[in-house]
């Protein structure tokens, strides 16, 4: 894996904008790099596939234990969602995609898990559609990526179509996000290529009847994806309603990928599956053994108010709001580090198969919503 330059297209904004990516400039800084990229190998291709199907299948095993053993204090999950996440775990409601954050050690050839975006990851949209048509622009056709992202969304909607609730699938997020709007409306493309009924409705204006959800229209809610994430849902003057629907709206992502998203389930990973050589160690203690760590909130998002140590002496720390809810502990990972900073790649699952990875690049070893994306392209 080596980074690589190209020189950049003048009109690359305005490219972007074509086709709807409005978003690849944050503050006057570019978040989309243009003029370069990560040249990966087939081999190094094959492994993060393979890696990212075995940890989804651990996961999963994961979810089956934290559920029968009743473990939910460790994820500060309310009381009354219980019942909801073991009802959509036994009726297996249908899960969408997830991406696994992977630091990768070239040196070595290791890939580690830092965590698991399971309920409201973004990127795609840049992922599975701009640095594809980023490859068409700037290579040959005989050019691959790892990337089939846009296909396997159609055909993981159209699986999923026949035990959809009600005619509709409502796509919901914020209003105050151009990003998760269009990532949200990209989604909604592909289902509607699958052949499904679609309608968006922002979370602010979903109603509550009494006894369901209801549109803007007065139309009842029985199925919704929604790009918001479910420990906010919960946590909110109407989360109660959930359990109390009686049309037993379908979310998607169902309540039961709460446990993955949760950085609780990385020590859960680590008591089930011991020295797995795709996981970091990690504890819910601080343990006197690990001296290079990072202390994590179980529900940070953003990389926020995360804390790494060398040593056991503070090295750097991020800002945030969380940390009431409770920490994780993880051993430090050896980021890939090039002159113009640090990179993560992200593996996509949509359905149950490893089908796309993106690149994000840091200036500090903390991945934030600053964090630059910078696409890619395969080496045979």
């Amino acid at each position: 894996m080596k980074i690589n330059t190209l020189r950049i297209d003048p009109n690359w904004q305005n490219r972007l904008e074509e086709i709807g990516f409005g978003y690849h400039t944050l503050g006057g800084v570019p978040f989309w790099v243009d003029d370069r990229y990560y040249e990966i190998t087939s081999r190094e291709a094959d492994l993060i596939y393979k890696a990212t199907a075995e940890l989804w299948d651990m996961c999963l095993q994961a979810v089956e234990y934290v559920i029968k053993n009743k473990q939910y204090a460790s994820f500060h999950i309310p009381a009354y969602m219980y019942h909801h996440i073991e009802n959509s775990w036994e009726n297996d409601d249908p899960s969408i995609y997830g991406r696994f954050d992977f630091a990768y050690d070239v040196e070595r050839g290791e890939l580690k898990m830092l965590e698991f975006n399971a309920d409201t990851p973004t990127s795609l949209f840049e992922t599975g559609i701009v640095q594809w048509y980023w490859k068409k622009h700037y290579f040959s056709e005989g050019t691959d990526q790892f990337n089939s992202i846009h296909e396997q969304l159609i055909a993981s909607w159209t699986q999923l179509k026949p035990y959809l609730k009600g005619e509709i699938l409502h796509f919901a997020c914020v209003k105050e996000s151009l990003e998760d709007l269009t990532n949200l409306e990209y989604l909604r493309d592909t289902a509607i290529q699958a052949g499904l009924a679609t309608k968006l409705i922002y979370v602010d204006d979903i109603g509550w009847n009494g006894h369901s959800f209801l549109d803007l229209e007065g139309e009842p809610i029985q199925s919704v994806f929604k790009l918001y994430p479910w420990e906010w849902m919960v946590r909110e003057d109407f989360g109660v309603h959930i359990v109390n629907d009686a049309l037993r709206a379908q979310w998607i992502e169902p309540s039961w990928k709460m446990l993955l998203s949760n950085k609780a389930i990385l020590p859960i990973l680590w008591e089930l599956f011991p020295n797995h050589p795709h996981l970091l160690a990690a504890y819910f203690e601080e343990p006197d053994f690990l001296k290079h760590f990072v202390k994590k909130p179980i529900l940070s998002r953003e990389g926020a108010n995360v804390e790494m140590y060398y040593d056991k002496q503070m090295i750097y720390a991020t800002e945030g709001e969380y940390g009431e809810e409770g920490y994780i502990y993880q051993e430090l990972a050896t980021l890939h580090r090039e002159d113009s900073g640090f990179s993560i790649i992200g593996s996509w699952l949509i359905g149950q198969e490893p089908c796309g990875i993106s690149f994000r690049e840091s200036d500090m070893p903390i991945t934030t919503d600053k964090s630059r994306f910078i696409p890619h392209i395969i080496k045979y």
